[in-house]
């Protein structure tokens, strides 16, 4: 059973930053790909970013080009780094690991509990 547990949301403005944390409690995370999802009221969970072991990486293209996911294997942990953040952007964002990947959230075996990210315009 992997435990997933986020950090690093908040607010922000516009145009500002914001880094999230995924910190895994299995030791083997480094087998499961990791994603990012974000979810709204009323709508799907939203793919984000995802990363596997081998430090490749994919995004949606909402994202492409503002958003970095890496991982750091000795902290067990995973990053999203949000750019040039926009007010759609808000969102509460949750992390995930996954046997296989993927950009479903069925794809996806173990959550977090998210981490609330809100921007202003």
């Amino acid at each position: 059973q992997v435990q997933l547990v986020e950090s690093g949301g908040g607010l922000a403005q516009a145009g500002g930053s914001l880094r999230l944390s995924c910190a895994a409690s299995e030791r083997s995370f480094s087998y499961y790909v990791m994603g990012w999802f974000r979810h709204t009221p009323g709508n799907e969970r939203e793919f984000v970013a995802r990363i596997t072991w081998t430090g490749a990486t994919f995004y949606a293209d909402s994202v492409k080009g503002r958003f970095t996911i890496s991982g750091d294997g000795a902290k067990n942990t995973v990053y999203l780094q949000m750019n040039s953040l926009k007010p759609e952007d808000t969102a509460n964002y949750y992390c995930a690991a996954s046997l296989i990947g993927g950009t479903s959230s069925q794809d996806y075996d173990y959550w977090g509990q998210g981490t609330q990210v809100t921007v202003s315009s």
